[in-house]
């Protein structure tokens, strides 16, 4: 049985990605200099954005799933959330970025750690 903290979570979480994913689509420069950043590739903001729709949409339209769709997606959203949050961290560490960036690290590493609880949780229910 998934439960239903999860299936919210899922809703939250897509909430959560429209929000950032739609200025990183339209406006990368004027979204990213806002939060701090003096220097933008807006393709790579782009392909966030884009990445943030596809994963935050299919939290959306799977959020009334079945448990082998939740193990799947959750196994996706572990390892986007793990590899941004090493990203992130790897860019901070050596090349420094605007103090927003540390948000991100808390935001991705929040994600990560809830996923991957319920991906155990969900595990051991099998």
């Amino acid at each position: 049985m998934v439960p239903k903290s999860l299936r919210t979570w899922f809703v939250i979480h897509f909430i959560l990605d429209f929000i950032f994913s739609i200025p990183l689509i339209l406006a990368p420069r004027a979204f990213l200099g806002l939060l701090g950043w003096t220097s933008v590739d807006p393709i790579s903001a782009r392909l966030v954005g884009a990445a943030l729709i596809g994963i935050g949409g299919e939290s959306y339209l799977g959020r009334n799933a079945g448990l082998e769709s939740f193990r799947g997606m959750l196994n996706l959203k572990v390892l986007w959330s793990g590899s941004a949050l090493s990203g992130l961290l790897l860019t901070l560490l050596t090349e420094g970025q605007p103090v927003m960036a540390w948000a991100f690290v808390v935001i991705f590493g929040g994600f990560c750690c809830l996923w991957s609880y319920y991906r155990v949780r969900l595990g051991r229910e099998a």
